[in-house]
């Protein structure tokens, strides 16, 4: 049995799927890739297309060019088949081996753990984007609170400036003055 870390790692995206490659699986199975291929065309009404598909050829490009262990498979001429979980639930009904059996319990196993971690991560993300409408609007408040401040700061600035102004300017005397029985207006 393989570590659950090296099932992940087999595990591809293709078309939104979580999908495995038949060479994978037939390498997991201990048999040959063209001998599962047989096994699943022999008995394709159990396999629509949300169990199994073969990729295009520009899908087979992009997954080699992403994957440096296929490279192999950049010159083969034939394109691969790909299992989501179901695919692989099934294959266990058209292999007949303990082997078969053993390994399909394991993948299935990983296919649902990966599921449950793509779970939690999503409740995360929601969590984040919940954030970030708070975060977006807490930010609205605080350049309102800023340009409020900066009109405080000028107006206050105005003030200081306009007492410089009235302190410069000579100002007339008021009231009475005593001497000459004038008052100064």
């Amino acid at each position: 049995m393989l570590p659950t870390q090296e099932l992940e790692n087999l595990i591809f995206e293709i078309k939104g799927l979580n999908v495995m490659l038949d060479s994978d699986l037939a390498t997991l199975y201990g048999t040959e890739s063209k001998r599962l291929k047989e096994q699943v065309r022999r008995n394709i009404g159990r396999f629509p297309e949300d169990f199994m598909f073969e990729l295009t050829q520009n899908e087979k490009e992009q997954l080699v060019a992403s994957t440096q262990r296929l490279a192999n498979l950049k010159f083969s001429p034939v394109l691969p088949m790909v299992f989501t979980e179901q695919g692989v639930a099934m294959l266990s009904s058209v292999l007949n081996s303990e082997t078969a059996i053993a390994v399909n319990i394991q993948i299935i196993r990983v296919f649902t753990r990966m599921r449950t971690l793509f779970a939690d991560h999503k409740d995360v993300l929601l969590q984040l984007e919940k954030l970030s409408g708070t975060v977006s609007h807490h930010h609205r408040d605080i350049r309102a609170i800023f340009r409020h401040l900066k009109q405080m700061e000028q107006d206050e600035e105005e003030r200081r400036l306009l007492t410089q102004i009235a302190k410069t300017k000579p100002r007339p005397t008021v009231g009475y003055k005593a001497g000459n029985g004038k008052s100064n207006q």
